[in-house]
């Protein structure tokens, strides 16, 4: 879905009704809060095949966040950075601390969020991260929902994509998402893409 689609707010309110926890460091006063964002939890339920899983949410705040609680942590006892390769998550690469974390995260059973993980990684760390996904997932030890505009994540095989353009959430095709075709029609012609008259 197009930005301002619902996305992140839906899948934050999933990973809610599923007792997932969204690591926040600080959260001060916002200027215009949406009354029903906190809300929307209340009115979805799930249902578990095989009783509640743990799990983990990630997205660029939640990452941020979680990064600087564990600086903290490290601080006193430096071996908890071993769990993210050994390095502070602060000090690397906005990427690199991206795939640190959801490496450490997909090594392990649960059903995890992600809301555009893409965003830090370059078109190379975004295939590393649809092998590690298409892998965690073949092995049959995780579940993922993932919000995403990036055309490499939806092509995981076996993915359901569901659109939240036009109204009503509805799956489609990989062929038929907009990003695959604005991607497509730009690498088959980029100055034309580029054009003013283009769409």
């Amino acid at each position: 879905g197009e930005n301002g689609s619902g996305k992140t707010t839906f899948l934050e309110a999933i990973a809610g009704k599923c007792n997932i926890h969204i690591w926040r460091y600080s959260e001060g006063a916002r200027f215009a809060p949406n009354k029903y964002e906190k809300a929307l939890a209340q009115f979805l339920d799930v249902g578990w095949s095989d009783g509640p899983v743990p799990g983990g949410f990630y997205s660029s705040t939640s990452h941020r966040d979680f990064s600087l609680l564990l600086d903290e942590w490290a601080a006193l006892d430096p071996g908890q950075l071993d769990y993210f390769g050994g390095k502070s998550l602060m000090t690397q690469s906005h990427g690199q601390s991206v795939m640190s974390l959801l490496r450490s995260n997909y090594t392990r059973r649960g059903l995890f969020f992600a809301d555009e993980p893409e965003t830090a990684l370059s078109p190379v760390r975004q295939l590393e991260l649809a092998r590690l996904l298409t892998r965690c997932v073949g092995e049959g030890q995780a579940q993922l929902l993932i919000a995403t505009h990036s055309p490499i994540l939806l092509a995981c095989p076996g993915a359901d994509i569901l659109s939240f353009d036009g109204g009503a959430i509805h799956q489609v095709a990989y062929e038929e998402t907009e990003h695959y075709r604005v991607f497509r029609a730009f690498m088959a012609d980029p100055a034309g893409a580029l054009s003013d008259s283009s769409p």
